[in-house]
């Protein structure tokens, strides 16, 4: 069934040794989520690729991954941006980001690819970094620690029987679109990779915005919308859960999924509320006192979590909880599919 689906050094050594023990099984679903990215976000603000504290949350990730049994490694990328100056000069900056793969295999060699993105945004020109917008004190709670500890629970879980079809997990630096990590990752992708990959789930920002999205690629086969986006809406009002799709176009925020544009089938799940208006995705709530643009990202003094505690109290425990409980089913559909 699903086969056709193709149609520096102290900080780091204690971050690193935070491992969360094993949870009981009367856990509620998302709460390890939760806690990670509590964790991700008050230990690793500032995960601009190329710096520091990427570098410590690229190797406290490995290890995540390394407790769970997976196969794990990084994987670096040489990238930069330009740098506008108050007077008008452009720098060209280079740097180097670090992401993190980690893979469990199946019993038979296709895979289903689950990528959030790791760094937060870094200030490109002097007005954005007076602004607070990027830099070191950014958690990037909702953007996007909300996907990467989504992923670290669905790794626990996926961890914990065989696969009929594998799983690979990539925390995955440089994904803020103007660096370029996701179409890097694309070109070195090998030809058996490409092949072998039947789906790819994009996690990205599921905090900050009115309802979750489970929203199909430009590119997926209808057959495949059934199988992935409209499956996880069945589940979601299974479980009573608002939730939204939405069909990804050219126009929408920030622009195709690298995925997406090679061609690969692709799930993309996120908070957000086209339904108010917002014709392209780039607007996640509405328009409150508390969120006057309608959006947290990239912004310092909103994307964190004493922030968002305050003022979307328990939302983080809600989207933790409603992500895992629809995704977990869905990932155990796709990767034993009904013969």
């Amino acid at each position: 069934m699903f086969a056709s689906l193709r149609l520096t050094a102290l900080a780091v050594l204690l971050s690193c040794s935070c491992i969360f023990p094993a949870q009981a099984a009367t856990d509620a679903p998302g709460q390890f989520a939760e806690q990670q990215i509590r964790h991700i976000a008050t230990y690793f603000p500032g995960r601009m690729s190329g710096s520091p504290a990427e570098l410590m949350a690229a190797d406290y990730l490995q290890q995540q991954f390394i407790s769970l049994g997976f196969q794990t490694n990084t994987r670096q990328f040489n990238t930069g941006y330009d740098w506008h100056e108050s007077d008008g000069k452009i720098r060209w900056h280079k740097l180097t980001a670090t992401s993190v793969i980690a893979a469990r295999a199946g019993s038979e060699p296709q895979e289903i690819l689950i990528v959030a993105q790791l760094d937060t945004w870094m200030p490109q020109s002097s007005s954005q970094a007076n602004q607070n917008i990027g830099g070191l004190r950014l958690q990037g709670v909702d953007d996007n620690a909300s996907g990467l500890g989504v992923m670290l629970e669905l790794a626990k879980k996926l961890s914990e029987k065989p696969l009929h079809y594998g799983v690979r997990f990539v925390a995955l630096s440089a994904g803020e679109a103007n660096l370029h990590g996701m179409d890097d990752y694309v070109a070195r992708m090998s030809d058996k990779e490409k092949k072998n990959t039947l789906l790819v789930i994009d996690l990205n920002s599921l905090i900050t915005g009115d309802r979750l999205y489970f929203n199909s690629g430009l590119n997926t086969p209808r057959a495949v919308r059934k199988q992935t986006s409209e499956r996880a809406l069945y589940l979601a009002r299974e479980l009573g859960i608002p939730a939204a799709s939405h069909q990804l176009n050219r126009k929408d925020y920030p622009g195709i999924n690298a995925f997406d544009k090679a061609g690969f089938p692709l799930l993309d799940v996120t908070a957000s509320n086209w339904a108010s208006g917002n014709q392209d995705g780039a607007q996640q709530r509405s328009r409150t006192r508390h969120f006057p643009d309608g959006t947290t990202r990239h912004q310092t003094d909103r994307d964190n979590l004493a922030y968002l505690d305050r003022w979307l109290a328990g939302r983080i425990t809600q989207r933790t909880r409603e992500s895992v409980k629809v995704l977990l089913p869905l990932l155990s559909e796709l990767t034993h599919p009904k013969v």
